[in-house]
């Protein structure tokens, strides 16, 4: 015998079907199950349990267009992938990204991937409510893109200077004390920078760090920079003329990972061992770090809560309106080396 239940046949049930079987009207029955509207408490949760017995599920494109809402937000950065993902795509870019969809998902927001934006309009053919931009350039292309539609951001990393808007903090130059210490601990007495090229704060605030220590242990300065876009080559060039120039270099921290892999490789074919002649640090414990010849020291920057922490800023800013003035906010937590055999030359607990 046919089912007589609203909805039966393939069609999935209706506000319409709701109302009628609720007793009530197609009105009251939105109202009831979108919170909104003045429905007496004992009516909105007869509507609901109604619904949930029907199977009724929103339309939420209708509600989204109702709302003038697209309920998705961007991940959106200008670092090309060389640095950002890597031939395998599983970089920090996406460890980024997979943390902050989970958070977004709570909030019954979905999270739209954005290949890195160098130029064009990548970021005007989506429909979002707004972005987080990941470690913003100087006249960031995304950050652009961004202002040009009007839309609130946020970023992870501290933005651009001149740009006031809400960050997560991922304390680049606390992370880069935390490792020229630890090669200090090893024995290093004449360290090396490698860093990107351009203004994102995750090369200057490492580079004002160093220069710092430099002269307080009294380091002669040696700084190399890489462009973002030359991936590992580019950090081989830059630590292969790097130590050439300096052969009594000792240590190099490469803060880009990606770098890091390229540095190793110059160090071994300038005929120098790791760690025993060069240690070799980088900041992101990802991929790179674990799966090198030999494993490289890394810092667990917390990725996870750094960009869930994003996602509640940028919701904050949406639900707040132009009225929101939301400082800058910085991730909780001290950043924690994690020594790998690429910088170990005194054995731990010694």
């Amino acid at each position: 015998m046919p089912s007589t239940r609203p909805g039966a046949g393939g069609r999935p049930p209706t506000i319409a079907d709701v109302a009628k079987a609720a007793a009530v009207s197609p009105t009251t029955v939105s109202h009831a199950l979108n919170n909104i509207g003045k429905v007496d408490p004992r009516t909105r949760e007869r509507i609901k349990k109604v619904a949930a017995e029907l199977g009724y599920r929103p339309n939420l494109r209708a509600q989204r267009l109702r709302r003038g809402q697209a309920k998705a937000i961007a991940l959106a950065s200008s670092m090309p992938f060389a640095v950002a993902g890597g031939p395998s795509r599983l970089g920090f870019y996406m460890e980024v990204a997979a943390a902050a969809a989970e958070r977004a998902l709570v909030h019954d927001y979905a999270l739209v991937l954005i290949p890195p934006v160098q130029s064009g309009g990548a970021l005007y053919s989506v429909d979002i409510d707004g972005a987080i931009v990941v470690e913003p350039d100087q006249d960031d292309a995304a950050v652009a893109q961004l202002r040009g539609r009007g839309l609130p951001y946020v970023t992870l990393g501290r933005p651009a200077p001149g740009d006031d808007a809400p960050y997560v903090d991922l304390r680049g130059g606390r992370v880069a004390e935390v490792l020229l210490d630890h090669l200090r601990e090893q024995g290093a007495r004449h360290p090396a920078l490698i860093v990107g090229a351009g203004a994102r704060h995750s090369a200057v605030d490492p580079l004002a760090t160093y220069l710092r220590a430099a002269e307080e242990h009294g380091w002669t300065p040696v700084v190399a920079t890489a462009p973002e876009t030359g991936g590992e080559q580019a950090g081989y060039d830059a630590c292969a003329a790097l130590l050439e120039a300096h052969p009594d270099v000792d240590a190099v921290c490469a803060l880009v990972d990606v770098f890091a892999a390229g540095a190793i490789r110059a160090v071994q074919d300038s005929g120098r061992r790791v760690p025993e002649d060069v240690m070799l640090v980088t900041r992101y414990d990802g991929l790179r770090a674990r799966t090198s010849e030999p494993p490289l020291t890394a810092v667990d920057l917390q990725l996870d809560r750094a960009a869930a922490e994003a996602v509640e800023l940028l919701l904050s800013r949406l639900s707040a309106g132009d009225a929101v003035t939301a400082p800058g906010t910085k991730t909780p937590y001290e950043p924690r080396v994690i020594p790998r055999a690429s910088s170990l030359r005194v054995p731990p607990g010694r």
